[in-house]
């Protein structure tokens, strides 16, 4: 039987609506599909976290870490990594008093002990690189030095780091291995400040690690000695536990323990884990 043509247009237009309706409730479809699987960022995978990153770390990583700073901040936009250096001692001892940091850099796995044992720490600590002691002179070599033992010939003007800090205590090593007792003319906090003694012609030699010899360039010249392996420092980096960046904190440590971390230290001189 023929039906009317008004009553045929109407069985199609509801046919129409009918479909229309279903596919707008079907999941999956529209507008909303690329949010409900992205989330905040439109699909593409998580976003990378971005703010201000405060690292402290030892005196004798500022030229590394300066590096591996620039290279983290280019890497990801929208980052800042502000970064402290001085003796790791002097960072522990901030750190314990409530400074604020995200992540910590020490020269010995001493100092870093002490922040775990208090509590201070978002887990455990990772080793990352390694450090020996060298002998640095002005590069005309005015007292004559050649080993270890010449340091402590009466009139040599030594100076070393204070026995707290990690280049302090290795040299302290040295001298029980060696029997060999010196008499600095000062103790510093850092290996900054030995070297500074050192380049304005204030001390004949001073014990530094041998990346600060490579680091310093044509303004001191080096001097290894073999004692030296028997006082090998090694430097652990971990998460502060007061930290709130610690997505960005994990992301700096990452890069630091990394192969690209390794590259940078590596060519600096230091031994790499």
């Amino acid at each position: 039987m023929k039906l009317p043509r008004r009553l045929t247009a109407l069985i199609a237009a509801a046919t129409v609506s009918i479909v229309l309706a279903a596919c707008a409730g079907a999941p999956g479809s529209g507008a909303g599909a690329a949010s409900g699987t992205g989330g905040s960022t439109s699909g593409a995978g998580e976003a990378k976290p971005t703010g201000t990153l405060t690292v402290f770390a030892a005196a004798s990583l500022k030229a590394t870490f300066t590096k591996l700073a620039a290279e983290f901040e280019a890497a990801n936009p929208g980052t800042k990594v502000a970064l402290s250096f001085a003796g790791s001692s002097d960072l522990v001892t901030q750190i314990s008093q409530g400074a604020p940091a995200d992540v910590i850099a020490s020269a010995d796995t001493k100092n870093m002990a002490k922040l775990a044992d208090a509590g201070l720490l978002d887990g455990p600590a990772r080793n990352f690189a390694t450090n020996v002691l060298a002998i640095a002179v002005p590069p005309a070599n005015p007292a004559s030095i050649a080993s270890f033992a010449d340091l402590a010939r009466p009139g040599v003007r030594v100076v070393v780091c204070a026995g707290q800090v990690p280049c302090g205590a290795a040299a302290a090593a040295v001298e029980k291995s060696t029997g060999v007792t010196l008499k600095p003319v000062s103790e510093e906090s850092s290996v900054t400040d030995v070297l500074g003694k050192v380049t304005s012609g204030e001390a004949d030699a001073g014990l530094v690690y041998v990346t600060d010899v490579k680091t310093a360039g044509d303004k001191v010249k080096g001097i290894p000695f073999a004692e030296a392996g028997q006082a090998v420092n090694t430097y652990p980096i971990a998460t502060v536990g007061a930290s709130k960046n610690k997505d960005l904190a994990a992301a700096f440590v990452a890069l630091v323990t990394g192969a690209a971390g390794k590259k940078v230290l590596g060519d600096a001189g230091f031994g790499t884990k």
